[in-house]
């Protein structure tokens, strides 16, 4: 498994990455950034662990959002790109998951 080096509000994380998924990770890693960012910007919470724990209860209820809402019918997908979606979703949550146990820790997701 490779390691990638990301930055996260500032601090350094060592991630552990599956082939060829670095810019799936790179653009979680963004998406998580700019959630925690957001949270520290608007001033009202300035511990990093209420951070995250706030910014990770954001982006899973805008996923938990986004399966709810009926969706315009696409044309038939393949089984294997249907179960793609399902495994983003789980990988997203394992690195939010990562990234709690991390703050908590010595601020490695490995």
């Amino acid at each position: 498994m490779k390691q990638i080096e990301v930055q996260i509000m500032g601090q350094s994380y060592l991630l552990g990455c599956p082939e060829g998924g670095e810019p799936q990770l790179r653009e979680a890693v963004e998406r998580v950034d700019a959630a925690m960012c957001k949270i520290r910007d608007a001033g009202k919470v300035k511990a990093r662990d209420r951070i995250a724990v706030l910014a990770s209860l954001n982006l899973a209820f805008d996923l938990v959002q986004r399966e709810a809402a009926p969706a315009p019918a696409p044309p038939p997908a393949p089984a294997a790109a249907a179960a793609g979606s399902a495994e983003d979703d789980a990988r997203a949550a394992q690195l939010v998951q990562r990234l709690d146990q991390a703050l908590a820790g010595d601020g490695h997701l490995l």
